[in-house]
């Protein structure tokens, strides 16, 4: 056992319908405007040719129910609603066909954005860090395995704030479908169990304030929720 210098953080994990252990949080993948109405509502074109990814830290991971305090330095804090993957076995380099083999699970997910730090930031063609990697803000629900769900495509995915639709769309209207961005993100990683990619938002984004309460969810998976608290 390595001695450290000061004591490393523990490894977060989501809970899996069925199972007693915890999915452990490794990398999270984010892929960037992959509805068409959702790039449209933020002005900006859709790119079919292949799908675009930013990250967040794991230290981002929230799960599902909790309270995320309003976070420093914005004053536009978003509610993006999104289906995540979670990779179950080693892909590098593989297609379309054979990406299936690599997902372990689906789980309702939120990428919570300080949207003013982001469009800050791509209006001077520099990183989304400071917009998009925000404490708290990767909120994941349980997972579902990917065999006990029926295949990707109608299902409905929908956010609520404060019980008011903001967020109403189906899975098959995401431009890179889930086996191409499995595929397409393995030429440039070596993907690997603890790995989760969240697929993209459809439109309705907007913002949340302190006291607001957020719920979610994707036919066949487990609802998702989060209140948003005072500033610290």
């Amino acid at each position: 056992m390595a001695d450290y210098i000061f004591e490393p953080p523990d490894v977060p994990g989501i809970p899996v319908k069925g199972e007693s252990a915890l999915y452990p949080v490794g990398r999270i993948f984010c892929v960037g405007r992959n509805y068409a109405a959702h790039a449209a509502e933020m002005g900006v074109e859709v790119d079919r040719e292949a799908p675009f990814y930013f990250t967040k830290s794991p230290s981002a991971f929230l799960f599902s129910g909790g309270t995320l305090p309003y976070p420093p330095g914005t004053e536009n804090f978003h509610h993006e609603m999104e289906l995540a993957l979670a990779i179950g076995a080693p892909a590098f380099r593989v297609t379309p066909d054979e990406a299936a083999g690599a997902i372990y699970a689906y789980g309702c997910a939120l990428d919570m954005t300080r949207r003013d730090l982001q469009l800050k930031a791509r209006e001077r063609q520099r990183p989304w860090d400071l917009g998009k990697d925000v404490e708290g803000s990767a909120v994941f629900a349980a997972l579902t395995k990917a065999g006990e769900i029926p295949a990707l495509g109608p299902q409905r995915i929908h956010l609520e704030v404060n019980g008011e639709v903001k967020q109403d769309a189906t899975l098959d209207q995401l431009i890179h479908s889930v086996p191409e961005i499995v595929a397409d993100l393995s030429k440039f990683y070596h993907l690997r169990p603890g790995d989760l990619i969240m697929t993209g938002t459809p439109a309705g984004v907007g913002p949340v304030v302190a006291g607001d309460r957020i719920t979610g969810g994707i036919d066949g998976l487990a609802d998702i929720a989060l209140s948003i608290g005072e500033p610290e």
